[in-house]
């Protein structure tokens, strides 16, 4: 995962490269059509190759067709523009999209090729804090440790891109939160690039070095997580930041409200 520099949060025109050195995932001009609406107008994005950016946006703003559209997911649709990206790609879902039928281990290495691809899969549940699980069918496991499970199976393939639409969704608060620091630690020592297509603008900012808003097929800003010391919520910074990504949103935050009151009380001043 890139490191996080020290100082204030900088914000880079739609689609800037991050760095200008390469990057894992390049794309330009991307469109995206669905019965005549396009969902996606001439979108430019590129991500660094351990980078984690988080993706968010109002419904319907084309986060989960540009996410589709990286895994390759989205064939049959009309669109056109260039995806450069790794060949080494996993997804994660919102639900776990596990095999009832199978028993956690064969979960996870599904499909992996290699005479070691067991003891891959067995060092990948340690990882996520499932080790003697291994047996267990997905029945029997919390809704927490099935997408546990299904973290294991994406990085047991070490991707070079991981893809996330929404995996901690339908999560409850308690397990949200242990979900983030394991993602954070997996993503530390796997390094992949990371997209993530959330709502919450908390978990973006928690999460990620970039947050990008989309905004009905465009990118409406791309702003680098500069945030010093830990990102906890009672911070000016972050509350200063998370204001800022609610305002392209749309959402009208007590704060910006009361900036805006003062600003009319000033401009009624004699």
């Amino acid at each position: 995962m890139a490191a996080h520099a020290r100082g204030l949060t900088a914000e880079r025109k739609p689609g800037e490269d991050p760095r200008g050195d390469g990057a894992a995932v390049r794309i330009t001009g991307l469109v995206r059509s669905f019965e005549g609406r396009r969902v996606l107008d001439g979108l430019d994005l590129s991500i660094d190759a351990d980078e984690f950016v988080a993706l968010i946006g109002r419904s319907g703003s084309g986060k989960s067709t540009l996410l589709r559209a990286l895994a390759g997911l989205d064939h049959e649709v009309e669109g056109t523009g260039r995806i450069d990206a790794p060949e080494q790609v996993s997804v994660v879902f919102q639900d776990a999209r596990l095999l009832p039928w199978k028993r956690v281990l064969d979960n996870v290495v599904l499909g992996l090729a290699g005479a070691d691809a067991e003891e891959r899969g067995r060092a990948a549940l340690r990882e996520v804090g499932l080790e003697g699980r291994e047996r267990a069918w997905p029945v029997e496991l919390s809704g927490g440790e099935q997408q546990r499970v299904s973290l294991a199976r994406s990085l047991v393939r070490e991707p070079e891109l991981l893809l996330a639409d929404e995996p901690f969704g339908a999560l409850d608060a308690l397990t949200r939160i242990r979900m983030h620091g394991l993602l954070r630690r997996l993503c530390e020592r796997h390094r992949p690039a990371v997209l993530l297509v959330t709502h919450d603008v908390d978990e973006a900012i928690v999460l990620a070095d970039r947050v990008v808003v989309l905004d009905r097929g465009h990118i409406a800003a791309d702003i680098t997580v500069d945030l010093a010391g830990p990102r906890r919520p009672g911070t000016p910074e972050y509350a200063a930041l998370r204001d800022r990504l609610l305002g392209h949103l749309g959402v009208e935050t007590p704060a910006r409200q009361e900036r805006a009151e003062s600003k009319a009380r000033s401009r009624e001043k004699p």
